[in-house]
């Protein structure tokens, strides 16, 4: 594919004239996808923009993509927001995207102390957040708006796994645990009766998620203290992601991507695609929370083949170039809703296939 494929199905982008230069500054920058959310803000085909990385790593190695650099405290960090602060002022950053769930409570907060120096937060609002960062507050919001779920109950003691796999299912039924507020596959396991511990060590990849019911029992007892945990009714079928861009409620934008490969929560190969029932989830949920910018909301088939919400993410996700690729630049998009421009009419290619691989990136320290 040309460098043009990326906006030749948003109608008003073509031919559009030079708009006013950008400061954008990206959170996380050191994570491995961020090449190609990099490209989505350098192909926009209308600006130039500059990029400013921010990370908790002093990586050199990130200056080959960022225009500038600056190392950051933990999301954690309480100094976290003014040290974002600090940077925007002395970059006279336009726009935030951040990146990582984590930051976003802190930055809902300090959102209209950024306005006061011309920054905008790219964040929805606390509510939402909130709700979306928490996979055991998501699930009961969309059971309490008569949406249909999957067995699910909540821990935050190790001897009440016993009685919470039996609630959902088990051993009838293989049983997912997810801690309610980690990303990126931390917390998450899957136990199914049918697999020795045999079937894991000699048939599953050492990435994955399975593990047996007594391994997990004595991991959970080890400290006195465990983190809030998800247990539900596992899901069988595939699992495939809708990334979009809402406005307050109302989708703006959004496509679905199978997620055909995927290592440590990343996919690794992925195939746009279209899901009608999905997208209608998708419509629902957003307009419940109210939610504002970009999201990814991650969905598996059940047995019946249906799509089922398995958790969201209320920011920006690994997999953005794919979008670009197939006609719908989401982060740029989301740049343009914020700064109140015209948006274009923009329609996805389905059937686009992306692999990613690994490319080497050098420095002199």
């Amino acid at each position: 594919m040309n460098d043009q494929v990326n906006i030749q199905n948003c109608q008003t982008l073509e031919g559009a004239e030079q708009l006013h230069d950008l400061t954008v500054l990206v959170t996380a920058a050191g994570n491995q996808y961020m090449p190609g959310f990099v490209e989505c803000l350098r192909k926009n085909g209308e600006r130039n923009i500059r990029i400013v990385g921010a990370d908790m790593n002093d990586d050199p190695t990130i200056l080959q993509m960022m225009d500038a650099m600056y190392q950051v405290p933990a999301a954690a960090d309480p100094s976290y927001t003014d040290r974002l602060y600090e940077i925007c002022v002395q970059e006279k950053v336009d726009i935030i995207m951040p990146i990582m769930s984590a930051e976003l409570p802190g930055l809902v907060a300090d959102k209209e102390r950024f306005a006061q120096i011309g920054t905008i937060v790219s964040v929805s609002n606390l509510e939402s957040v909130m709700i979306a960062n928490n996979k055991y507050r998501l699930y009961q919001f969309m059971k309490d708006h008569g949406m249909s779920m999957p067995r699910f109950t909540r821990i935050d003691k190790a001897d009440d796994l016993e009685a919470a796999f039996r609630y959902v299912g088990y051993p009838e039924s293989p049983v997912c645990v997810k801690a309610t507020e980690l990303s990126g596959s931390r917390g998450i396991r899957i136990v199914d009766p049918s697999k020795s511990r045999f079937d894991i060590l000699f048939s599953e990849k050492p990435n994955s998620l399975y593990i047996t019911y007594e391994e997990l029992d004595t991991i959970l007892h080890e400290k006195e203290e465990i983190p809030e945990l998800l247990v539900m009714e596992a899901l069988p079928g595939a699992e495939f992601s809708i990334d979009l861009v809402a406005d307050h409620g109302k989708i703006l934008y959004m496509a679905a991507r199978q997620s055909n490969s995927i290592v440590a929560s990343i996919p690794m190969e992925a195939t746009l695609f279209h899901d009608e029932e999905a997208y209608r989830i998708a419509e629902r949920v957003v307009e419940l929370l109210r939610l504002d910018g970009n999201a990814d909301l991650d969905f598996k088939y059940d047995r019946n083949g249906r799509p089922v919400l398995m958790e969201m993410n209320p920011r920006l996700a690994a997999t953005m170039e794919i979008f670009m690729q197939g006609g719908m630049n989401l982060p740029y998009l989301r740049i343009k809703q914020l700064l109140g421009e015209e948006l274009p009419k923009c329609e996805i290619k389905t059937g686009v296939k992306m692999k990613r691989r690994y490319a080497e990136m050098f420095c002199n320290t």
